[in-house]
């Protein structure tokens, strides 16, 4: 299956934890970061998820809240990751912004093109990348 996220991250789940209605799963990658999503109990269930599974973490760029100078803010969001920006894509409505997070990782955000102007994101700079774990899908081969 090919799908149009730009962000998919193969893992392996380390934990899941059960609610009523959603679970929350935890996933390592390859770097040793891990990626929290929050998903349906009936998406569970039909995955098969379990500690020791391979599995993806997906996420639209869309979804991915930037910053900078954002490692003592305290918030919400599960997932925080920074790096250095790689790539800057500038259009008159929008932005992509490609962040290496560790090890050659790429994490792709869209954002508006006025709020990349005023973080002044360029190749090289540091942002952090903010996304909720219900902002995450989780697939399996």
């Amino acid at each position: 299956m090919n799908i149009s996220a730009r962000n998919i991250f193969k893992g392996t789940i380390t934990s899941v934890v059960k609610g009523a209605v959603n679970a929350e799963i935890d996933l390592a990658l390859a770097d040793g970061t891990s990626i929290c999503s929050v998903i349906t109990m009936g998406a569970v269930e039909k995955l098969g998820l379990k500690e020791g599974m391979d599995a993806y973490a997906i996420i639209k760029a869309n979804s991915i809240i930037l910053g900078t100078n954002l490692h003592e803010a305290k918030i919400s969001a599960r997932n925080f990751m920074c790096g250095t920006v790689q790539r800057v894509i500038d259009g008159p409505v929008s932005a992509e912004i490609d962040i290496e997070i560790g090890n050659g990782t790429l994490l792709s955000a869209v954002i508006t093109h006025e709020s990349a102007r005023k973080l002044a994101l360029q190749e090289g700079s540091h942002a952090c990348a903010i996304f909720k774990a219900s902002s995450v899908l989780i697939g399996v081969a």
